[in-house]
């Protein structure tokens, strides 16, 4: 098997996630729900490894950088999984008036910035000795077999 370049495989996960995010946000500027809830489930399937991944694995690694700070970017995943979970319910409605359809593109658009933020931590991998970097992309290969949606992960199996 080849060997998981984890810097790349990051990266790309956070590009998937940008770009659905971007569609996201587009279904509920035209008010299209039935788009924007198969969105919101696809990424919703699509974070759960990556979260998983960056809580048990990469911010405890990024602490020698970033110190304290790294338990401060759990804490922004709170912020975004109470985030995505407000834009689900308000999906829920069978239409969206003007006004929630603004305030779902602001949610949405928070989203994106924090995904901006994240993949911008790779310039830190970048330092990572080759050992460590081998052990997260284990880790990541890891994430990746953990079978449940992000909104299950969070309910039922993550850690407070």
């Amino acid at each position: 098997m080849a060997k998981l370049d984890v810097i790349a495989e990051i990266r790309e996960d956070h590009r998937k996630i940008r770009d659905g995010l971007l569609e996201l946000i587009a279904a509920v500027q035209s008010k299209n729900v039935g788009k924007a809830r198969e969105i919101l489930d696809r990424i919703n399937v699509l974070v759960r490894p990556l979260f998983i991944f960056e809580e048990k694995a990469l911010y405890p690694t990024l602490k020698v950088f970033l110190g304290e700070y790294a338990e401060q970017l759990v804490k922004e995943h709170d912020t975004v999984i109470d985030t995505a979970r407000s834009c689900t319910e308000l999906l829920k409605k069978g239409s969206l008036t003007d006004e929630e359809a603004r305030q779902g593109v602001n949610a949405v658009r928070a989203l994106l910035i924090h995904v901006s933020y994240c993949d911008g931590l790779a310039i830190l991998f970048e330092r990572l000795k080759s050992e460590e970097l081998e052990q997260l992309a284990e880790k990541l290969a890891e994430a990746g077999e953990e079978g449940a949606p992000l909104r299950d992960w969070t309910e039922k199996i993550r850690k407070k």
